[in-house]
């Protein structure tokens, strides 16, 4: 977390150059920050009205106005924001090689990159600031900070150490198809495009973590429209599922798509399953 010392490195930075980005990325995270204390604030407003206060008690005891108390409730974000962290909030996708013109070079999967922006999407609603990072086929860790990794377990290393801290799923290749598994029941679950290219109908991985002070979402789709669906069901649910409480939270979710590769439907097939504090 930046503190009185980030501040006097900035100012002390002989290099402008550095100093101006320094400065930059410092203002961000201090905005961040400003935008997480109105959530807190209203959250703890709403907190003490349970315990019996009445609006205009609150109001005297936190020294601001009956008026000020209802602009809080009204403008401050909602609760879910927290399910990201606090922010900024880096998003990564699998950066791919294929071969072209006979060399080979980087790109990325169209869908990938459509989740990344609808992730995007959800988070600018929340006011969280992002930034985007390639995981890369020998990426092992996400970076320092909140993170959203968008990345199945055959693409990079990464992927699979986030899946193996997962008591509830497990997501495994056997005899060459991928499977979502419910661990206590042993329960599989399939993508019905991997078996049949006809089907509009995939499924994909969601998880949520906090570790060490900072947030962890990973999304993995059996193939990448199934991240777009995961991508899509979390933004419209995002109210119903976060849960100040929760640790870790892993679901498998199913999606419909359409002939242009757009999600029309997306639902829970497995889960949430929680491990709370």
């Amino acid at each position: 977390m930046a503190g009185i010392d980030d501040f006097d490195k900035v100012r002390s930075d002989p290099d402008p150059v550095r100093r101006g980005q320094r400065a930059t990325d410092l203002i961000t995270l201090y905005q961040q920050r400003a935008t997480e204390l109105a959530r807190l604030r209203k959250e703890a407003i709403e907190e003490a009205r349970q315990t019996g206060l009445s609006y205009t008690e609150i109001a005297e005891l936190l020294g601001i106005t009956k008026s000020r108390i209802s602009q809080i409730r009204t403008s401050a974000p909602p609760p879910e924001r927290a399910f990201f962290g606090v922010g900024p909030v880096a998003i990564g996708i699998p950066r791919r090689f294929g071969v072209e013109e006979g060399r080979e070079r980087p790109f990325f999967d169209a869908s990938d990159q459509a989740t990344q922006e609808q992730v995007e999407a959800t988070l600018t609603r929340l006011a969280l600031a992002s930034s985007r990072f390639a995981i890369d086929p020998d990426t092992e860790q996400p970076p320092v900070g909140d993170a959203v990794v968008i990345c199945g377990p055959k693409s990079a290393p990464v992927a699979r150490h986030l899946l193996a801290a997962d008591e509830a799923l497990s997501f495994e290749n056997i005899e060459g198809t991928w499977y979502l598994i419910e661990k206590a029941s042993g329960r599989r679950h399939g993508s019905p495009f991997r078996a049949d290219l006809t089907s509009r109908t995939d499924i994909g991985y969601l998880a949520r973590r906090v570790e060490a002070g900072r947030v962890i979402v990973h999304i993995a789709g059996v193939t990448s429209i199934g991240s777009l669906g995961v991508a899509h069901w979390l933004n419209n649910n995002l109210p119903s599922l976060y849960e100040p409480s929760a640790r870790f939270t892993s679901a498998v979710i199913e999606c419909d798509f359409d002939t242009e590769l757009s999600i029309t439907d997306s639902r829970a097939l497995a889960g949430p399953f929680t491990t709370r504090e």
